[in-house]
């Protein structure tokens, strides 16, 4: 079967355009000079003494030939993904081409042609997706901002209800500011324009600094912590690493139930570091661990209205964008576990 497939993939790189041009160009030699004797016996002319003429009839015949032989097997698919680029431009990627062409160049054209189409077709899918979302989740608190601003417009409210939409519009503006930024970071990060500002800072501070962040929620939630954290010099992207930190963090606390626990671990491995946090909520379904790093997708809706579902997938594009891992576990009693390694420079 080996040897099979040695010789198949053999004649498919033997089969060149090179080869098909060197054979149609012989053969039609042979078949001019055998046309140019057929001709000049049938209009009466002797070779032997007008070899100018059995020379023009030559050329004619091979020049025929050769046009049709190259408007049909090379001009013919040439002029068809012409055509098809054509429509592409025009917005349509359901365009294929046939891929099983005898000829090896025009084959592997078609299949980098359908490659593409396939690529800009998705592309186009999760581009409709994610402004979809984005409407979506920024017509939300402009809906509830416009809402409790309207309430705030009644000369009859009392200072207490006041103070409550106050704080509605507040929060909603928080959320808002914080989708925006979060996309604009996510664009950056996909489109490949986002500015990687290398910085040497003691990363279990920072990780400190992010939970001291966070303090208004766990306060709320009356949660406890259980810290670990090894004395690391990193050098890495500071702003964003805190991206990370704030996201995985705040999740936990978000998740795990009124006095919970939430327990951090920081460890200076060999080449690299192991940053691991566990709560004690409900757990991450089996369902959920394929999706919870795609952009706009939130399991529990409960806690929509907390997050715009963006802030995992922003977590793992900058992991991945450093050079590292992230992965998600359930733990055996409740409750899930995050962990993210990054490389130490």
């Amino acid at each position: 079967m080996r040897f099979l497939k040695k010789l198949k993939e053999f004649f498919r790189n033997f089969l060149s355009l090179n080869f098909y041009f060197t054979v149609f160009t012989a053969g039609e030699i042979v078949i001019a000079l055998a046309l140019a004797r057929l001709i000049a016996g049938w209009v009466g002319i002797d070779l032997n003494d007008s070899p100018f003429a059995y020379f023009a009839l030559c050329s004619v015949c091979i020049a025929a030939g050769l046009a049709i032989l190259i408007n049909s097997f090379f001009l013919k698919p040439i002029s068809m993904l012409s055509e098809s680029m054509k429509k592409v431009s025009g917005g349509d990627f359901s365009i294929r081409l046939k891929e099983n062409s005898k000829i090896k160049e025009i084959g592997e054209l078609n299949h980098s042609f359908n490659a593409m189409t396939d690529e800009l077709g998705a592309t186009e899918v999760l581009q409709s997706d994610f402004v979809s979302n984005v409407s979506h989740e920024i017509k939300t608190p402009l809906s509830a901002i416009e809402g409790y601003a309207t309430l705030l417009q009644d000369s009859d409210c009392t200072d207490e209800e006041r103070k409550r939409y106050t704080d509605k519009i507040l929060f909603n503006t928080k959320r808002l500011s914080e989708l925006v930024g979060n996309v604009l970071i996510i664009s950056k990060i996909e489109s490949g324009t986002v500015d990687i500002c290398a910085d040497t800072f003691r990363l279990d501070e920072q990780i400190r600094q992010s939970i001291m962040l966070l303090e208004a929620k766990w306060v709320e939630k009356d949660i406890e912590f259980d810290i670990e954290l090894d004395d690391i010099i990193f050098t890495g992207d500071r702003s964003l690493l805190l991206h990370v930190w704030n996201n995985i963090i705040g999740n936990a606390i978000k998740f795990s139930p009124v006095g919970g626990l939430v327990t951090i671990r920081l460890e200076n491995c060999t080449n690299f570091v192991r940053f691991r946090v566990d709560d004690c909520g409900p757990g991450i379904s089996e369902t959920a661990k394929k999706h919870i790093f795609d952009k706009f997708y939130q399991e529990d809706s409960s806690h929509k209205q907390e997050g715009n579902g963006l802030g995992l997938a922003l977590v793992k594009r900058i992991v991945d964008m450093s050079g590292g891992a992230i992965k998600v576990e359930n733990l055996p009693e409740s409750g899930c576990r995050f962990t993210v390694e990054l490389k130490n420079q």
